[in-house]
């Protein structure tokens, strides 16, 4: 009864705000937690575990079990910690008597299905782990002869969990397949390809189109990060354990990386699409169509898609192209760029950041809920974050501070990356997207070249040697 519900709204979270210097007012302890006005700052890692422990008439808040469960990594592996829960779950609850408390295993029994249920929903990848499901397991196999529904309750558990696994993976599978394909076409032309090459104009000439369909691309590939990914990209030692580096055996960050790569093809892609044509009337018409996508991309909030159009626009063997630029028509490319000017740690794109998140949260239609992030900047401000501010204090305090602000920006990014794509799938220009061979940096100026020839010695030189 009045169990929190699964996650499902974005209250989960908004944790209190940050603050990176202690105030001066009142500091409360209560069972090893401190409490700075209200709000908890710092504990040591047992008081944490035992504040995420249900017992019968507790239940930690949603956006505590997110922020510590995110954090917990950092110190903890995920399969030590579900170990240790249960491990006092067993304790608290007297789980290993020869006869149970059946009254009062009724009234613990939905608490610990509903902490372990939102476990698996938010970070499924930790269940990837045998040790992780042997935990859940046993703990419901002590549970379950008190209720016959903790049964049914565990099997759905185990058959959502293996779906999101199987759907997950498979979108691993598909993105190491396409990665696989591209990276060969790479450096296949060292000039001009022939014209048999496709171009983006004959696979899609309505710019609002391929909007769309990269914001496609975009939901598709956000859909497969953890929220753990973000921590362990920054993992490091933790000072209190001199052992080992937790997840030493590998960095579980490969949707994260594989986001990026696509990032910087479509930089390329764009950049290839437009030194390509012959004709420089061709290439001008090439440049308008992708100011008219970028636009696009910005009115339905994939700034990410927005922000590589317009970094291709920029690389050197495009913006050199003087030539092909007298005949854009340049103020629609240059309200862009400003947006997504860099200066005040890109002042202009955040604000615009702030009105569509804004506009999310009040939206009717899963159109006015896209916000796609410019990922790299995201990424950039969770690593100064952690850079920042010691994830513990002086007294070996873990600093739960720095956490629930690190869980509020990585639980904004959660809710965007649950939105549904509202529009439809083409898939032609999807596979167009991620198979078309675009060119190296090298094959790039080759074209650049030839489009306009060198103006200046350095060009020349540059020339001459990539021939």
């Amino acid at each position: 009864e009045g169990m929190p519900q699964t996650l499902s709204s974005t209250s989960m979270f908004t944790p209190c705000g940050f603050s990176p210097h202690l105030h001066s007012s009142k500091e409360d302890e209560q069972g090893g937690l401190i409490f700075q006005d209200g709000n908890l700052t710092s504990a040591s890692l047992d008081a944490l575990i035992q504040h995420l422990i249900p017992t019968t008439d507790y239940y930690p808040e949603k956006a505590y079990i997110f922020t510590f469960l995110l954090s917990s990594r950092l110190f903890i592996e995920p399969h030590e910690l579900l170990s240790r829960v249960c491990h006092k779950c067993i304790e608290q609850q007297r789980l290993d008597d020869p006869v149970l408390d059946k009254a009062r295993i009724r009234k613990f029994g939905p608490k610990i299905l509903q902490l372990l249920t939102e476990w698996t929903e938010t970070f499924p990848y930790d269940f990837q782990e045998e040790r992780m499901i042997g935990h859940l397991k046993d703990m419901i196999h002590r549970i379950a002869p008190c209720d016959e529904a903790y049964w049914k309750k565990m099997n759905q558990l185990l058959q959502t969990l293996n779906q999101k696994l199987a759907t997950l993976s498979h979108g691993q599978e598909g993105i190491v397949k396409i990665s696989a394909a591209v990276s060969d076409k790479l450096v296949a032309f060292k000039s001009k390809p022939p014209s048999i090459q496709r171009e983006i104009l004959s696979v899609c000439s309505d710019p609002y189109t391929l909007a769309q369909q990269l914001t496609h691309v975009e939901l598709e590939r956000l859909s497969h990060i953890g929220p753990e990914e973000f921590v362990q990209a920054f993992v490091h030692k933790d000072p209190l354990d001199g052992t080992k580096t937790c997840f030493s055996e590998q960095k579980k960050t490969s949707n994260l990386e594989a986001y990026v790569k696509w990032f910087n093809r479509l930089c390329y892609l764009v950049a290839t699409e437009i030194c390509m044509p012959a004709k420089k009337k061709q290439r001008a018409q090439v440049i308008e169509f992708f100011i008219d996508v970028a636009r696009e991309c910005f009115n339905i909030g994939n700034f990410n898609s927005l922000m590589a159009i317009i970094s291709g626009m920029n690389m050197s063997p495009v913006s050199r192209l003087k030539k092909t630029w007298s005949k854009v028509k340049t103020a629609k490319f240059f309200i862009l760029e400003h947006q997504m000017d860099p200066t005040g740690n890109f002042y202009n794109y955040r604000t615009a950041l702030r009105g569509a998140a804004h506009r999310s949260l009040t939206a009717h239609s899963n159109r006015e809920k896209i916000v796609i992030p410019f990922f790299s900047l995201l990424i950039k401000d969770i690593y100064f974050l952690n850079e920042g501010c010691a994830n513990r204090l002086p007294n070996g305090h873990v600093n739960f501070e720095k956490f629930l602000e690190l869980a509020k920006q990585v639980g904004e990014f959660i809710t965007w990356k649950q939105v549904e794509c509202p529009f439809e799938q083409d898939p032609n220009i999807i596979h167009y997207l991620h198979t078309a061979p675009i060119f190296t940096e090298d094959g790039l100026y080759l074209a650049s070249y030839e489009s306009e020839s060198p103006e200046n010695q350095t060009e020349k030189d540059r020339w001459k040697s990539l021939r």
